[in-house]
């Protein structure tokens, strides 16, 4: 039966920043499609930890700062993850930062730790779970892009900078891990109600314009993000290498 092959069961799944957000729905999702999970994050994600354990799955905290963890710290929690749940099946790259303001008045530490959280730590973790991933044969690897993949955006130079660079990271790991059954590829949600969004909303005129391009009418939810993060993370997906999946009411074909 094709739905079967959505089913995550007996798989294990880390996601990073999923204490809360979008990073909650791919949790939950990955978790109610059968996975066991494993969540990479700062703060102790006791709402999300109840929420899935109460799916009848496994849930664990890794607790880790990927504005401060070395690629040597990030390998050790993708370790920890085995140990603690046996396998790693999927990662799912969500955690990420945006820090707004004109290009010309960006400090270089705000650049750096876009660029730590956004995009060296999506590709230590991706290199750290690739590795075990090659050695197996197999694996899913979901990393999270934005509409600033394919936009420049205004006021946030280093994210819109970040986000194109995991495109090409997941293209260019998708044609070297493809034939060995590790699919790589990227979501890439559209303006989603989550706190990274909380400014946009709360300006009433860019709120109003962002909200009036839209086609579907409508600010996106994390839920809106679930189903497809389980289809990149299940067997349905199996010949998906490369693709950067927008799921955003329609912005891009406006």
């Amino acid at each position: 039966m094709i739905l079967d092959s959505f089913r995550l069961d007996g798989r294990v799944a880390m996601v990073t920043g999923g204490n809360r957000g979008l990073g909650a729905a791919y949790a939950m999702a990955l978790a109610e499609a059968g996975a066991d999970l494993a969540l990479l994050c700062r703060s102790d994600p006791q709402a999300t930890a109840a929420r899935i354990a109460a799916t009848g799955r496994r849930v664990v905290h890794v607790p880790a700062d990927l504005a401060t963890a070395g690629p040597a710290e990030l390998a050790a929690a993708v370790e920890t993850v085995v140990e603690r749940l046996g396998r790693l099946d999927i990662l799912v790259n969500n955690a990420g930062i945006i820090r707004r303001a004109p290009a010309a008045e960006i400090t270089a530490q705000d650049w750096d730790e876009v660029m730590t959280v956004d995009l060296d730590a999506v590709f230590h973790l991706c290199q750290a779970a690739g590795r075990l991933m090659l050695a197996r044969g197999g694996g899913r690897i979901i990393n999270v892009a934005s509409m600033l993949t394919f936009q420049g955006g205004i006021r946030v130079a280093g994210y819109a900078a970040a986000k194109h660079a995991v495109a090409g990271l997941t293209k260019a790991l998708a044609n070297e891990w493809a034939a060995a059954g590790v699919n790589v590829n990227a979501v890439a949600p559209g303006y989603i109600a989550t706190d990274n969004t909380a400014p946009l909303r709360a300006d009433p005129v860019r709120a109003a314009a962002i909200s009036d391009r839209i086609p579907a009418g409508r600010w996106g939810t994390p839920e809106d993000l679930m189903g497809v993060v389980v289809f990149l993370a299940s067997d349905a997906a199996r010949y998906v290498h490369g693709a950067v999946i927008p799921v955003d009411g329609g912005w891009l074909a406006r």
